[in-house]
């Protein structure tokens, strides 16, 4: 698939593909005879994992150490047992640390509904908004 649908399946813009394409986090499979970029579903899952890793305030140097382990987990390789373990070690910290910032996510989000429902009470309120100074409840 071409650049467009790549970006239309992830909802991610055409620059940041080409951004990360830049840095070396993904690389199209192959170009076009015409030079266009062409992307297999292996690459819109590698645009996805880095979409999801992005809102959790992950860099892009973690994400690139998470996709190296996670590469050579699934290449098929004749792993050593330790070598094994310790990419295993580096996936499990960072599924740690994105549940720690879900976490973190869903707090600010129940403080934000907080704040909306009490300015929605404050609107609902009977009497007049201009009266002067009240503080919120």
């Amino acid at each position: 698939m071409q650049i467009g649908e790549a970006a239309a399946r992830t909802e991610l813009s055409l620059r940041t593909i080409r951004h990360y394409e830049e840095t070396g986090l993904v690389i199209p499979s192959a170009r076009s005879q015409g030079g266009f970029r062409l992307y297999t579903e292996n690459d819109v899952t590698r645009l996805m994992v880095i979409r999801r890793m992005k809102p959790l305030g992950f860099t892009l140097e973690q994400i690139r150490e998470l996709l190296d382990a996670t590469d050579r987990l699934d290449s098929g390789e004749d792993l050593a047992a330790d070598e094994r373990e310790a990419l295993l070690e580096c996936v499990r910290g960072y599924e740690r640390t994105a549940v720690e910032q879900v976490e973190k996510l869903r707090i600010q989000l129940g403080r934000a509904e907080d704040f909306a429902a009490t300015l929605r009470q404050r609107l609902e309120a009977p009497g007049p908004l201009s009266a002067g100074p009240s503080p919120l409840p």
